[in-house]
């Protein structure tokens, strides 16, 4: 039997690095903690109150001018700030790699999503951060085709990769558009560079609880009575009070001599797994943050989802599998002995199932601008039809197609399949399996 080596979110490691008075909450008589909005404790919209207390000191912790906690992930609070920044029928620009609950929030609020392309790795098969240059241009070209009410970004990515956010955020305001950071797997890095919204996802790089997260303010861009109106119309009226406090509690953790001590100590366990990797030429993926180990698996001659149906067997779980790559996140609190466990099963996954290095990725052949041709509300919602693959180029998709994952969609609703996607589609359906089907769904006599 195989002692579990768990290397995946939320990054508390299981709760061996939940902050000290979380672990005392939990220690209290079930439901002692599951509390309304008591007028001493409040809520997140509400102006007074002990949470309303914690939010303007976790504003300040983070440099931010508000924040705001939420108690249904980052995913909640990303759609809440897309709301805030753009009214219904304006264009926002959003990067292929969005999150799905961005491409919601546009049905939502009746946006316009206009999405752009991003660099591509083919030896990993990965999206990368765009360089500001990338950006500045995708901004222009779809300022020509009309005004613009955003700018997304995502930093850093899944895998840890960073962007230079200073610069991204310079070019957006330049063109005289706020932008709003999915930094859900970033601590708060946006706000310092200027971004004038931040989404925290504080169980993916702090030590809070699943589905705590928060929003974070900071300029003249965008109005606090605006994007307090939109989370007004997201969150629930009965927000935990356990995940609200673990939010606080999770930003706290992240700024405090003994969380940095806590994240320094962990991070040095990253950095000894990664040299010991190398050391044995287990091929890893570069990255910005010690925290996240990705193995090129592509370099092994290994498809990523068979190393983690082959890893998962034996007890090791990832967070993150992809053809080319999987990821393992260490957390705050990386379990006993991963340094030395951790290579020795790689090697035996070596052993296993090793070959010739995969051949390199074809990037999917998208445009740098796409916006689709039906509104996102009306095709999400009108009649569909089911089509073969092969038969369905010049069709209208009707519901998005995320072969990458965590969901990031290669179709959205509403765009036309062109031609090369078509046989993309059909060529790389080996490499996603389970994930490209041999059907599509279109809209009916698109």
């Amino acid at each position: 039997m195989f002692r579990p080596l768990a290397l995946h979110l939320p990054a508390h490691g299981r709760g061996r690095a939940l902050p000290p008075a979380l672990r005392r909450l939990l220690r209290q008589p079930p439901g002692s903690w599951d509390l309304p909005e008591l007028p001493d404790w409040g809520g997140p919209l509400l102006p007074t109150g002990r949470v309303a207390e914690l939010q303007a000191h976790c504003a300040a912790l983070l440099g931010a001018e508000r924040c705001w906690f939420g108690v249904n992930g980052a995913s909640g609070l990303l759609q809440a700030a897309l709301l805030a920044l753009a009214a219904p029928g304006q264009r926002v620009l959003l990067p292929r790699s969005l999150h799905r609950s961005l491409l919601h929030g546009c049905l939502l609020g009746n946006l316009r999503p206009v999405l752009y392309d991003l660099p591509f790795d083919p030896a990993t098969g990965l999206w990368l951060p765009p360089t500001a240059e990338h950006l500045g241009a995708r901004i222009s070209a779809a300022q020509r085709e009309g005004p613009l009410a955003g700018v997304v970004l995502v930093a850093p990515t899944y895998e840890g990769m960073a962007a230079d956010l200073p610069a991204l955020v310079a070019q957006a305001h330049a063109a005289g558009l706020p932008v709003l950071v999915d930094g859900a797997h970033g601590r708060g890095e946006p706000v310092a560079a200027g971004a004038d919204l931040t989404v925290l996802s504080l169980q993916k790089s702090a030590a809070g609880l699943a589905q705590s997260a928060a929003l974070l303010a900071r300029g003249p861009r965008l109005a606090a009575a605006a994007i307090e109106r939109s989370l007004l119309w997201l969150q629930t009226s009965s927000p935990s009070a356990l995940l609200l406090q673990s939010s606080a509690l999770a930003i706290e953790q992240l700024v405090s001599p003994a969380g940095l001590r806590r994240r320094q100590a962990a991070e040095a366990v990253g950095r000894r797994l990664a040299r010991r990797c190398r050391a044995l030429a287990l091929p890893l993926v570069p990255n910005q943050d010690p925290l996240r180990l990705v193995l090129h698996t592509a370099g092994l001659g290994i498809h990523g989802l068979d190393a983690d149906a082959w890893l998962l067997q034996r007890g090791v779980i990832a967070e993150l599998p992809t053809p080319g790559t999987l990821t393992f996140c260490l957390g705050m609190g990386p379990p006993l002995g991963v340094v030395r466990r951790l290579p020795q099963v790689l090697l035996a996954l070596r052993r296993a199932l090793g070959g010739a290095p995969l051949p390199p990725f074809c990037p999917p052949p998208l445009p740098p601008l796409a916006e689709p041709e039906r509104p996102l509300a009306l095709a999400w919602r009108d009649p569909v039809e089911e089509i073969p693959l092969a038969a369905a180029a010049g069709r209208i998709a009707a519901e998005a197609l995320c072969p990458y994952p965590p969901g990031i969609p290669l179709l959205i609703p509403g765009e036309r399949i062109d031609a090369a996607r078509a046989a993309w589609l059909a060529r790389e359906g080996s490499r996603w399996p389970g994930q490209i089907a041999d059907t599509v769904k279109v809209l009916a006599a698109s």
